[in-house]
């Protein structure tokens, strides 16, 4: 446990679950979609789609998709700052069934013509958990060191990625795969002990039946310093 866990995120209210939550499954979304994104159909479940107007709940998912961090200040005008940046939102209802009372789903699209999937709920406290990516089960907190790989499900994939973790110097701490079927489409979620850093990202890229790669940051979408939001999209007040 560390001291966020005790005191919870500096952040930009009024809900550690429905506003910095979301701003945090906003930026991670961004991340796993990489590139800009460009349009996005946010679908929401339970207390999310009750409350999402009075908690901002959803200028903190259109924030985070702008790279903004829990913290910044521009969350209260993302949806201008959005239409600013080229990004189309629309907001939806989602049908679910058991799923966490605070859940969105996204379809997202980025200027490069790549879609992505996701549902994510908001568990409390500014936790959040992405449960799936594309269709596919996983489990991404945003606390860890994460890579998340998409690949065509062939004899040996684990063992060539692990193989260049390892070459990095790299532990990995925990694993998760899933496939919708033998031989089709595949994720693994690796968590990682250190950080990786560009050149693996570039060799994992290159191996053959990789589709995609991406990499997410320890505390993803927390701030760390108060100052800095890397990545994020500019928006004129």
């Amino acid at each position: 446990m560390d001291m966020f866990d005790l005191i919870g995120p500096v952040m930009i209210g009024p809900s550690s679950s429905h506003t910095a939550g979301a701003a945090r499954i906003g930026k991670l979304a961004r991340m796993l979609l990489s590139g800009k994104p460009v349009d996005a159909t946010i679908g929401l479940w339970g207390s999310f789609q009750k409350t999402y107007l009075g908690h901002g709940t959803d200028r903190a998912l259109v924030g985070g998709l702008l790279g903004m961090d829990v913290d910044d200040p521009r969350l209260r005008d993302s949806l201008t700052c959005a239409k600013q940046a080229g990004l189309t939102v629309r907001f939806v209802n989602a049908k679910l069934h058991n799923a966490h009372p605070n859940t969105v789903v996204m379809e997202l699209t980025n200027d490069e013509g790549r879609s992505l999937s996701l549902q994510a709920a908001s568990v409390g406290g500014g936790e959040i958990v992405v449960q799936s990516v594309d269709g596919l089960e996983t489990c991404i907190t945003g606390h860890v060191n994460t890579l998340v790989l998409t690949y065509r499900d062939t004899a040996g994939m684990i063992a060539k990625i692990s193989g260049e973790i390892a070459a990095s110097c790299l532990n990995i701490a925990a694993m998760r795969v899933s496939r919708r079927s033998a031989g089709g489409e595949a994720m693994v979620t690796l968590e990682l002990d250190g950080m990786a850093d560009k050149q693996l990202i570039e060799r994992l890229s290159a191996l053959q039946d990789v589709y995609h790669v991406a990499y997410l940051p320890a505390h993803s979408g927390q701030t760390q310093n108060g100052t800095e939001h890397e990545g994020s999209t500019p928006c004129k007040r």
